[in-house]
């Protein structure tokens, strides 16, 4: 029978004990860092702003031409206004 692809099967429930078993290298587990890299010294602040379709549509088709996420383009239409 084939697992779903939500599924665990046995076999990844093997292989993840016999890792476990076989002990982690702590020191590389608490080198990986959680959660997304800081984008400077200063801790940052996540700010919800409500758009329309309109506002996103628009957003978004900048960011693409200008190659840059929704957030950096957000960030520098900020940077730009408050010049």
């Amino acid at each position: 029978m084939r697992a779903r692809e939500d599924e665990v099967t046995e076999e990844q429930i093997q292989q993840w004990a016999d890792e476990a078993e076989a002990g982690y290298d702590v020191d590389a587990l608490k080198r990986r860092g959680r959660g997304r890299p800081g984008r400077g010294a200063e801790p940052m602040q996540v700010v919800a702003v409500r758009l329309t379709a309109d506002e996103i549509a628009a957003l978004d088709a900048l960011a693409e031409r200008e190659h840059l996420t929704r957030s950096e383009a957000i960030r520098r239409a900020l940077a730009n206004f408050a010049a």
